[in-house]
């Protein structure tokens, strides 16, 4: 099997990051206590031996394709072009993968480090709950125990992922700590990890201590080597602008990786405005955050008046995160990252849009994303392109959006 899908090392012109201490600038790096250190410390040698093994790289080539359904299609969104007038609007269909989002691709590859490493349990956080599945998918492929932790209004929010979970053989612990949201869960899958010496935390984004950052984005890579090609071949030209929503930003860095020398592609990081970005109901990490730590690693986040981790909100329970990952951070601060952002209401009128002129119903997530092309794509010249990454599928999101903001 010709090896299309590669376990790369990511080689871009004079981007090198992140250095050997898992720093991005001054984002990222690890915090955390001496225990965990010692676990992490032992799997980032591991990550960096396996990135170089080749029968790691051919079985994580042959997962991807027969497993996950890779390589994923690259769809020319007529109806919705045609409808905005202006630019020409492709989907990255990530929605098709196995499981229904990009979240298949990390849990792959952590699965079979885990695997190497002779774990026999998998931990991992969900806040939509697609990792969630994505992690309970992987443990019941190779025969792991599987616990999820899960903020309890997301649950609420997401029954449907929670039955597959279940189903999949997984038990979801229920996260009433804080906000009861990813953030909480989080945290309870890191003190879980630390107890538990044959459990491997599966970390969802681009979140986290070293070298998480590094593997997630280098898993989720795959999208934007495939999205590249097919654009050349397709369209024979690069995208003029690369779209993807932001929680943690796992699908972005996925998705914007490979186009990260190419000055003339904006990179375009939309996250939730929630309620309003006047309003404090939001996750503007990027557009609103400051410099501090969260989860063993130094990043952007939403601060309170008295200088503590705030808290976020948006009706997407994937985005609803009140850090970044520190690659997107450092993108930031090296102006190579365009911000955007789209609230509850814009998402949601996204969510009808796709689905009624293409008939496919996105993630809540993603319609951030299909948000920001919708309101750009009219003001740009037609020979512009709008390659929108489409992170997952809507299913989980039907009942939600319908009973909470159609419904009235």
């Amino acid at each position: 099997m010709s090896l299309i899908y590669h376990f790369i090392i990511i080689c871009m012109h004079h981007y090198s990051v992140p250095d050997k201490n898992g720093c991005f600038g001054i984002y990222g790096g690890r915090f955390v206590p001496p225990k965990l250190e010692r676990v992490l410390a032992e799997l980032t040698r591991t990550c960096l031996e396996l990135r170089h093994d080749k029968t790691f790289r051919t079985t994580l080539a042959r997962m991807y394709q027969t497993y996950a359904g890779r390589p994923s299609l690259l769809y020319f969104a007529g109806n919705l072009t045609a409808a905005l007038g202006g630019a020409r609007i492709y989907l990255k269909r990530e929605d098709l993968n196995h499981t229904g989002a990009h979240k298949i691709n990390n849990c792959i590859g952590q699965g079979l480090i885990a695997r190497h490493l002779g774990k026999t349990k998998l931990i991992a956080e969900t806040g939509a709950g697609q990792h969630g599945v994505a992690t309970a998918t992987i443990a019941a492929y190779f025969g792991m125990k599987c616990d999820i932790y899960m903020g309890a209004r997301d649950i609420a929010a997401q029954k449907p992922n929670v039955y597959r979970m279940k189903i999949l053989g997984a038990r979801v612990i229920p996260v009433t700590a804080g906000q009861g949201t990813l953030k909480d869960a989080v945290d309870m899958a890191l003190s879980a990890y630390i107890t538990e010496p044959h459990s491997y935390y599966l970390l969802g984004s681009t979140v986290g201590p070293h070298p998480y950052p590094l593997m997630v984005r280098d898993f989720q890579s795959v999208i934007g080597q495939e999205a590249r090609r097919q654009m050349m071949r397709a369209e024979k030209r690069l995208p003029s602008m690369v779209v993807a929503c932001v929680g943690g930003g796992s699908n972005a860095m996925g998705a914007f990786s490979a186009f990260i020398p190419d000055a003339g592609v904006r990179l375009v990081a939309v996250e939730p405005a929630g309620l309003g970005s006047e309003t404090k109901r939001h996750g503007l990490s990027l557009g609103k955050g400051k410099e501090g730590k969260i989860h063993g690693f130094n990043t952007l986040v939403l601060t309170g008046d008295d200088g503590k981790i705030a808290e976020s909100y948006s009706a997407a329970s994937g985005l609803d995160y009140p850090g970044v990952g520190p690659e997107l951070a450092y993108l930031k601060d090296a102006g190579r990252l365009s911000l955007a952002s789209a609230t509850d209401g814009e998402a949601v009128g996204a969510f009808v849009t796709l689905s009624k002129t293409e008939g496919i119903i996105p993630a809540l997530e993603s319609a951030h994303a299909v948000a920001y092309a919708i309101r750009q794509a009219p003001k740009l010249p037609k020979k512009d392109i709008i390659l929108i990454n489409l992170s997952g599928r809507g299913d989980k999101d039907v009942e939600h959006v319908y009973e909470t903001f159609l419904n009235k």
